[in-house]
């Protein structure tokens, strides 16, 4: 029988979510919520950019998604400005016994050494007393900095560091919020953005850091955060909004995780909003932009990571390979025991089945 799947939040992660929901015979979509009055009571499938009705209509509150009785709630609502209603979401389905998978909020990804241990404390009770399991991942944070560094690290005979990056021109990003109350693009460089205030960058990658250390069977001591950022040589605009000149259009940040001393686990992020940028930064593997694992060692590695798509850009691959591991991860914290999952304790999740090729005209999308 296919899983009963419920979907909380349609923006970029969340629509690209419910497209395979809709899609994938493994699951029946049984309710949407949403929290934009315009959506309301559309349809799941316009909502997705798909021609055939679904029959299911969006809400706009929990409980009616609740009453579903889902099996699985995928919740991919807004986390990053809205940390503490997104974890009193995920509790509130856990209490009612329904497993949750998604994309927020991303320090539940490997909270400990991250959260306050009431939260985390939080958490383990309701799941063991509910018998419901929680699994939030992405892309970054999420399999590109998790899951694919402990597979190559798994062929190391010694390793001295792991660093991953992302370099990526995030002009076709659309996401204001993020690109601009979060990143700062588009501010002032003497104005700080929310992602530089002290503790955020080691708040919001310190899971990856904490994870990658316990997988690899190291204690972090300390962990250290550097940014910086170049301005607009020029005024210019992006998908998200205009981009004055002077304001800050490239930034580079790392997080840096010391063991004993040393950077031993580091996660780089090189982000401009034109190509012409910094070019003494990182440059990506392909036009755009990619993801990068590097480990030193024997052997030593350098793995790129090129997302693309028929169907946009890198920056639309990228959110396309985020949920598709959120969605494809379903089945197996379904059938898992109950708690809070990770990559590190999450069996081999190898995607959907093979299908031929799409025809052009097979699925269509608004």
């Amino acid at each position: 029988m296919p899983i009963r799947v419920a979907l909380v939040g349609t923006g970029n992660v969340g629509r690209l979510s419910l497209t395979q929901l809709i899609q994938d015979s493994r699951f029946e979509l049984v309710a949407v919520c949403v929290s934009t009055p315009e959506k309301l009571g559309v349809d799941a499938a316009t909502l997705a950019g798909l021609e055939t009705p679904t029959g299911v209509r969006a809400v706009d509150d929990l409980g009616v998604v609740i009453a579903a009785k889902p099996d699985c709630v995928v919740y991919c609502a807004m986390g990053d400005t809205r940390p503490v209603e997104a974890f009193n979401d995920v509790v509130r389905f856990l209490a009612a016994g329904i497993d949750v998978v998604g994309s927020s909020p991303n320090t539940l990804q490997y909270p400990w050494g991250v959260m306050p241990q009431k939260a985390i404390t939080k958490i383990e009770e309701t799941t063991a007393a509910s018998g419901a399991s929680l699994f939030v991942t992405g892309v970054d944070p999420g399999f590109a900095n998790d899951l694919i560094p402990f597979v190559f690290a798994g062929t190391c005979q010694r390793m001295e560091q792991v660093r991953c990056m992302e370099i990526a021109d995030y002009a076709t990003y659309d996401g204001a919020t993020v690109m601009f109350d979060v990143m700062g693009f588009g501010k002032p460089l003497e104005e700080t953005p929310m992602l530089f205030l002290p503790g955020v960058l080691g708040l919001a990658w310190g899971t990856t850091i904490r994870q990658l250390a316990a997988g690899l069977g190291v204690t972090v001591d300390e962990i250290e955060e550097l940014h910086e950022s170049d301005p607009a040589p020029e005024d210019f605009d992006i998908v998200a909004g205009p981009i004055a000149k002077g304001t800050r259009a490239a930034v580079r940040f790392q997080i840096i995780g010391k063991v004993e001393g040393r950077p031993a686990i580091v996660i780089e992020h090189v982000t401009r909003l034109r190509g012409d940028l910094r070019p003494d930064w990182a440059q990506p593997a392909q036009p755009g932009g990619c993801y990068r694992v590097e480990i030193t060692g024997e052997p030593s590695y350098t793995v790129d990571i090129c997302p693309t798509s028929l169907k946009g850009d890198h920056n639309h691959a990228a959110i396309v390979a985020a949920a598709g591991r959120i969605v494809n991860a379903i089945p197996a914290v379904v059938e898992g025991p109950a708690g809070l999952r990770t990559t590190l304790d999450l069996p081999l999740v190898t995607g959907p089945a093979l299908t031929p090729p799409l025809r052009s005209d097979a699925v269509r999308v608004k």
